[in-house]
This record gives structure tokens, C-alpha cells and sequence, in this order.
């Protein structure tokens, strides 16, 4: 375990320094909220999307049955953002697939405000 703190550990950081550094970083991660990857459909139609879910599903068995309980829907806040940044990222180099793991913003900011 030693040979490897003496290969990999940071040297001259003592466990003050840490602990300043860490509460610092505190607060920051409080300001930031996870925008989930998928919401609640709204209730504008969802009989419709209930009805392509389970068309889709039955497949080859017609006398199977399906009960929906919960319809989601793509983030369309988190769409928006991930395309832009990864068009913004993707300038320098295009041949490059990026992925989006996750997106944070700003608590009580809405987009379009």
C-alpha cells in the first residue's frame, strides 16, 4: 500500500489543505442541480403513445395484454443542452463521437429565462 501512495500520491498536500479545498467545493455543488434524462409525459394525449408502446411489444403475439402504468419522455431541456455542447466540442475535431453523461444547472434558473 506504501509503494503505491509513494508512486501515485500527491506530495507537499498536507490534510489541512484538504479539508480547505473540500469546503470550498462544498458550497458549489449545492448551487447545481441533475437534470434528469427523462420526464413525465404530459397529459395532452397519452392514450396515443399507450397505444404505439404496446402495438409495438405485442409484436408476433396478438392475444397478449399490456397494462401501462407510466409513460417518460426524453428530457427535451437536456436534449437541447447536449447538442449544443457537443457541437460546440465536436469544432476542432469532427471525426470524434462524443457522449453526454450528465447535466447539471443552475438552481432556480429555467431555460429560455
Amino acid at each position: 500500500m506504501r509503494l503505491f501512495q509513494g508512486l501515485f500520491g500527491r506530495k507537499g498536500v498536507t490534510s489541512a489543505s484538504n479539508n480547505h479545498l473540500s469546503a470550498i467545493e462544498t458550497p458549489e455543488k449545492d448551487e447545481w442541480e441533475l437534470l434528469p434524462g427523462y420526464i413525465p409525459v404530459e397529459s395532452d394525449d397519452p392514450t396515443l403513445v399507450s397505444l404505439i408502446a404496446t402495438a409495438i411489444a405485442t409484436g408476433d403475439r396478438p392475444n397478449s395484454q399490456f397494462k401501462v402504468k407510466k409513460i417518460w419522455q426524453r428530457n427535451p431541456e437536456l436534449l437541447t443542452v447536449s447538442l449544443i455542447a457537443t457541437s460546440i466540442a465536436s469544432i476542432d475535431k469532427p471525426d470524434r463521437q462524443l457522449v453526454v453523461k450528465s447535466v447539471y444547472r443552475k438552481k432556480n434558473e429555467m431555460l429560455g429565462e
